[in-house]
């Protein structure tokens, strides 16, 4: 796979962005995306918000085709919501042109980075708790390394493949020991030397 070829997925919209421009809309994004279709009141319980607070801001990723109710599942008192499958890019070169799309993309980039920053600190901290087995099967690794463009292309579309893969084999799998793991690469050239 090339740069060219990665799956770019759903480029979201204005309307879509700006939806996700609020903190618990994005984390209700968030959980719907990593532990899959969940309620409002579920939600409500892993957030601590209230269950009026979480289906309004469900509904308004609604209207924007972010999630999406699952048909004939729950009631018409307890509905479930959904994250469709399929990758979403944050980024939109169209919104990128004015300083007030910039400032909406920045927004989301940042409330979804401060999210997956949190999980990460949560597991430095707490990791200690888990079973040794989670522990020791764990990565969280940094290096560097002088690479040119090219090079870093290839690393990132490297690392895409491996994730992408893993992702389309796994994402469905059933069984009791199975637990939401969560995957993240960081490819990015450091700030040049002396600046």
């Amino acid at each position: 796979m090339t740069t060219n070829d990665r799956p770019e997925g759903r480029v979201l919209d204005a309307g879509a962005l700006r939806a996700l421009a609020h903190p618990l809309r994005v984390r209700l994004y968030d959980l719907l995306s990593q532990y899959g279709p969940q309620t409002a009141s579920g939600l409500a319980a892993l957030t601590g918000e209230s269950t009026g607070s979480t289906s309004y801001h469900l509904r308004a990723l609604a209207r924007q085709d972010l999630i999406r109710e699952m048909p004939g599942r729950g009631t018409a008192r307890e509905r479930w919501w959904e994250r469709p499958a399929g990758s979403v890019t944050l980024v939109n070169p169209q919104m990128a042109t004015t300083p007030a799309g910039r400032a909406v993309m920045e927004a989301v980039h940042s409330e979804t980075l401060t999210l997956r920053q949190q999980q990460l600190m949560t597991f430095v901290t707490h990791g200690w708790d888990e079973d040794e087995q989670w522990l020791d099967k764990s990565l969280i690794s940094t290096a560097s390394a002088r690479l040119t463009v090219a090079q870093m292309a290839d690393l990132a579309d490297r690392l895409q493949a491996v994730i992408s893969e893993t992702v389309e084999h796994y994402r469905d799998q059933t069984g009791d020991d199975l637990r939401v793991v969560t995957m993240r690469a960081d490819v990015f050239p450091l700030p040049a030397e002396g600046a």
